[in-house]
């Protein structure tokens, strides 16, 4: 499958240098106690979304993308589906905050870790947490439903650091 980017309107003001896309982990079997949170495995169902969201991303990620995934079973499931070499980084997994998830991507600034487009699949709340971060400038309790991306670029505009917010995709959208 040939991948194009999202194409940014063309304007000489600005300098994309980053882009983050966030993703939760689709549809996982509960957490009732039996199974210990981190082999909890996707559902029939979290596997259809994941696959979903990872053919649409699929058309539209540049060649130079990285991938990191908490340590669970059910990001790493999720990240499966998108077909790309993933790493495994402990710093987003169950329990980290927006700190942990902005210093294992390097943002904003992408000579700290890695340039390019960066996807971080991991877990809610944090994941909605750091989209009202990146957003708002302080953290606050967003929805962020189960296998959705949110795709951020930072640009600089007229000397100004911004972030942008650049597509929201749902499973059930596609």
């Amino acid at each position: 499958m040939q991948r194009k980017a999202l194409k940014m309107p063309p304007d000489d003001t600005h300098e994309t240098t980053m882009e983050l896309i966030l993703w939760r982990h689709a549809e996982a079997e509960d957490g009732d106690g039996r199974i210990p949170d981190v082999k909890r495995r996707l559902t029939a169902r979290g596997e259809k979304q994941a696959r979903k969201i990872a053919a649409w991303l699929n058309s539209h990620l540049p060649q130079n993308t990285t991938v990191l995934v908490s340590p669970t079973e059910r990001t790493q499931q999720t990240a499966h589906a998108l077909g790309l070499p993933y790493e495994i980084e402990p710093g987003i997994g169950i329990g980290a905050d927006c700190a942990d998830l902005l210093a294992a991507a390097g943002w904003p600034d992408p000579k700290v870790r890695r340039g390019g487009t960066l996807i971080l699949v991991g877990h809610q709340p944090t994941m909605g947490r750091l989209a009202a971060l990146l957003l708002s400038g302080s953290e606050a309790d967003w929805a962020f439903k189960k296998g959705a991306v949110w795709w951020f670029s930072r640009r600089t505009r007229e000397d100004e650091d911004q972030t942008v917010l650049r597509a929201v995709m749902g499973p059930d959208l596609l």
